[in-house]
């Protein structure tokens, strides 16, 4: 494993698991939220977006945090090497989010884009209930045309992700 994607719902652990796996295999953690938002949230357009994506994931090995399907996930796939999907129950994921709004120190974290501080958000709170009904089923298709022959490792026990992120090496699913 040496080009590894790991997606997931919001709230779901996909940057703790890519912090995680970059650590224990010495790899670069590629924040997908830092390329693509801007000082105060703002989106980026999607070409600048796509160039910062080919540009972060030109090396020979990298962890990539989240998907960003419809914008920049057909690239990722080209290049990987393992896909990492964690599953995990929208409620969990919700629970997550909003103890990491109310808990964060200052409002930042050090996977958050610059001039993007922590901070509630309902929408995010929308879509990590929606994510199984709306997003899945997209990024789903999206693998199939763009990457389907990458290999797919599916984690949604707290221990299964432990378990990987202590010896990704030899984990096999």
């Amino acid at each position: 494993m040496r080009r590894v994607i790991v997606i997931g719902c919001q709230g779901s652990g996909k940057t703790r698991l890519a912090l995680n796996l970059g650590q224990k295999l010495g790899l670069p953690v590629v924040h997908l939220d830092v390329l693509y938002w801007l000082p105060g949230w703002k989106a980026s357009d999607k070409a600048s977006f796509r160039a910062r994506v080919a540009d972060a994931i030109a090396s020979e090995g990298w962890v990539v945090d989240g998907s960003f399907s419809g914008l920049a996930f057909d690239l990722t796939l080209a290049r990987a090497d393992t896909l990492v999907v964690i599953e995990r129950p929208r409620w969990l994921c919700q629970w997550r989010i909003a103890w990491r709004s109310a808990f964060a120190r200052d409002g930042i974290r050090p996977d958050l884009p610059k001039g993007c501080p922590e901070q509630f958000d309902w929408n995010l709170m929308r879509e990590a209930w929606r994510y199984n009904a709306d997003r899945k089923p997209v990024i789903e298709a999206e693998r199939l045309k763009y990457g389907a022959e990458v290999p797919v490792v599916r984690l949604s026990r707290d221990r299964e992700i432990k378990d990987f992120a202590a010896s990704p090496a030899h984990s096999s699913r």
